[in-house]
């Protein structure tokens, strides 16, 4: 593991490069699967910098309420502070991001970019089946990412990696760690290689955003018992992201059930117009 490295006398970030390659990688990925629709390389350009405008934001609140007893306690001893201090602890508190924060927020950005998108051709395709294909190959590149940086970082177990020296992830540190990062990368790359054979099969049309927020949340809520770092918030003995998968997988159960029952309706009026 190694979180940063020298380049040119700058001190580069990995993580932040397996994000930036998996951004790349999955944008070209998503264009390839648009482009026979139409779709110009502008429009996902453009689309992609929604994406990552909201990952960015979203990641970065939702890690923020995994620290709200901090920005409470921060408020209530606000007068201790000078206001340079404040913030900076403030902003400590939102400095992480959370996946599931980046993912809704990737969300929102892409149905406010859909919204005032006038290109016709982007309008008439349900770009979330490509992105539900993409999203999974990019979490690949960010969980690597992870485990070199050493973040995220897996229980104290027999099976694993020692690592020392890493200041960035103190935590990690002189404990042989259950390498969940590499776990979960693999996991994703299993849910693309699904969901990009059903989205080339043209099955589940309208439906990959819910199958993957099936699969995925499942994934999600049994590795987290695998995590050993514990500063992601906790409610009734279930993390911040547990129960976020909780409610994401209800959320796809219900929508689906809705969908069956729309093209039941629509069958049935075919039928009864014939």
């Amino acid at each position: 593991m190694f979180p940063t490295f020298e380049f040119m006398g700058k001190t580069i970030g990995v993580y932040g490069l397996c994000s930036i390659a998996g951004l790349v990688v999955a944008g070209t990925v998503m264009y390839n699967l648009v482009k026979k629709k139409g779709i110009y390389a502008q429009d996902i350009t453009l689309l992609a910098v929604a994406v990552a405008v909201g990952m960015f934001v979203g990641g970065h609140i939702v890690y923020g309420i995994t620290h709200i007893p901090e920005i409470i306690d921060l408020f209530k001893n606000m007068p201790r502070y000078t206001a340079r201090e404040f913030w900076r602890a403030l902003g400590g508190c939102f400095g992480g991001m959370v996946f599931y924060g980046g993912l809704i927020g990737s969300f929102i950005c892409i149905a406010v970019f859909k919204k005032f998108q006038i290109a016709a051709n982007l309008q008439k395709t349900n770009i979330m089946d490509a992105y539900s294909v993409v999203v999974p190959l990019f979490h690949v590149f960010g969980r690597i990412g992870c485990f070199l940086g050493g973040c995220c970082y897996g229980i104290e177990s027999s099976f694993g990696f020692i690592v020392t020296g890493n200041q960035l992830s103190p935590g990690v540190n002189d404990v042989r760690r259950f390498p969940v990062q590499l776990v979960e990368a693999g996991c994703n790359l299993i849910i693309f290689l699904v969901l990009l054979v059903l989205y080339k099969k043209g099955r589940a049309k309208d439906k990959l955003i819910y199958i993957y927020l099936l699969i995925y949340p499942a994934v999600r809520f049994g590795l987290e018992f695998l995590r050993g770092d514990e500063i992601r918030g906790f409610l009734f003995g279930l993390s911040t992201s547990q129960w976020i998968s909780i409610g994401l997988f209800a959320f796809s159960v219900i929508s689906l059930v809705i969908k069956s029952r729309q093209g039941q309706k629509s069958a049935d009026g075919a039928e009864d117009m014939q």
